[in-house]
């Protein structure tokens, strides 16, 4: 993730979602014959997924959802609507989540070409724009049975795919951070200024010398978060401090190195603004920066302060 994102959010952006917020359900929460049916073409790239939990009234209040499914006895009736979703408009299928008649949110897998079902494109953006965008937009979809991921019911299924997905991105802003500082040293290095280059004076070299020293805790942050994973001891508040974090660096060090580029910074011959506008999208999604700050917040006092 962190050399994909190191080339541009976007791309790592499609590839988080096939992994962590596509597979991971269906393998985690899914049937055997659901991860017989899918998975092996979401792994290929055969097939591509998307994830539909945010909605156009319910961001960081996901468990405040709208979109609903009806028992009809062979089907379920699928009825809601989903924005900001990355790959929606050419993805083949898409893990929904939707409450039941009881209230219970329910993850489903919804497959191209299910009268009802559309993936409109966003347009118009100026952040993430070699990601494609839409919306899902359910309309009495008729879903199989079959269809429903059969072992997790409530809000813990889809933040168990965020948690797996903010791990991702700790990595990936890493990667663009990475791509910034190294344009910076470069232009630094070549840069002549009073008769030398620029990374021969005090105040650059500053600001190189605190790039590689964040990037480096950055990076030494998600190891140890890896190595926890890999044990099963990493816990959500743990990967909400690392995405949060990591995602400030990355937009303080492209600040800074466009800095360093002086008015060649803000044009398409280097790549820092670029990065700059990815991770104005990235602060903000699956988690924003404030909500972030506040599960952490939750961690050391103990008070919960969405409520």
């Amino acid at each position: 993730m962190m050399e994909l994102e190191r080339g541009d959010s976007g791309l790592r952006s499609t590839a988080s979602v096939q992994s962590s917020l596509v597979m991971y359900p269906i393998y985690t929460y899914g049937s055997e014959e659901q991860r017989k049916k899918y998975l092996p073409k979401l792994a290929s790239g055969e097939w591509m997924g998307c994830f539909g939990l945010t909605e156009p009234d319910h961001g960081s209040n996901p468990n405040g959802m709208i979109s609903n499914i009806k028992d009809k006895g062979d089907h379920f009736l699928l009825n809601g609507a989903k924005m900001w979703i990355s790959n929606a408009p050419f993805a083949d299928i898409a893990v929904v989540w939707a409450k039941d008649e009881a209230g219970v949110i329910r993850g489903m897998i919804v497959e191209r070409g299910m009268p009802g079902f559309t993936t409109p494109e966003t347009h118009g953006k100026w952040s993430l724009r070699a990601s494609a965008t839409g919306e899902l937009v359910f309309d009495n979809v008729k879903v199989p049975k079959e269809n429903i991921l059969p072992n997790v019911k409530g809000l813990k299924g889809p933040l168990g795919c965020l948690n797996s997905a903010r791990y991702g991105i700790s990595w990936g802003v890493i990667g663009a951070a990475l791509d910034c500082y190294d344009s910076a040293l470069r232009y630094s290095q070549e840069r002549v200024q009073f008769g030398k280059p620029i990374g021969g004076f005090q105040l650059t070299q500053k600001k190189l010398a605190e790039m590689i020293t964040e990037i480096t805790k950055a990076q030494l942050l998600t190891w140890r978060l890896g190595v926890l994973k890999s044990e099963n001891r990493a816990t959500p508040a743990q990967i909400s401090m690392a995405k949060r974090n990591n995602v400030n660096m990355a937009l303080q060090i492209a600040r800074e190195a466009r800095q360093i580029h002086g008015g060649m910074g803000i044009t398409g011959e280097f790549p820092i603004m670029r990065h700059m506008m990815n991770l104005e999208s990235v602060i903000t999604y699956e988690g924003t920066h404030d909500i972030h700050l506040l599960i952490t917040g939750l961690d050391v006092t103990g008070f919960n302060a969405f409520e």
